[in-house]
């Protein structure tokens, strides 16, 4: 059962072995993480523009064991809707998505993005994997 949703920053800072690598790898490795498509396309888009073969890519990818949720319309909505709250922190499409769904499923969003800890909103989790 997922327990966090994963931004992909928080999975390009494990690939990467970065500051906060730790965190995300005691939840992968318990199986209680879930990302959207579209984060889980940012995460295999930019292990590629770096140069790793998409071959070697999808292997990365399928080895992470993460709960990949479609982004359905009313995950979409939610996002739609966090304009508002987001826009002065310059979040992105993809970032809104991967806030949207910690809301409809009720979970903390883990994130290396510390811009991210400025979002206030009564029902989003949002939790830094560094300080």
């Amino acid at each position: 059962m997922s327990e966090f949703v994963l931004d992909a920053s928080a999975i390009l800072a494990y690939l990467n072995d970065e500051p906060g690598a730790d965190k995300v790898a005691a939840i992968l490795e318990h199986g209680g993480a879930v990302i959207n498509a579209a984060n889980y396309a940012e995460v295999a888009a930019r292990l590629i523009v770096l140069g790793l073969p998409q071959a070697k890519t999808a292997e990365v990818m399928r080895s992470l064991e993460l709960e990949v949720v479609p982004l359905d319309a009313e995950t979409a909505w939610i996002s739609a809707c966090l304009i508002a709250t987001t826009k002065p922190f310059g979040l992105s499409l993809g970032d809104r998505c991967c806030l949207a769904l910690g809301k409809r499923m009720v979970l903390p969003v883990l994130t290396a993005d510390r811009v991210w800890a400025n979002i206030q909103s009564d029902d989003l989790d949002v939790r830094l994997i560094r300080s």
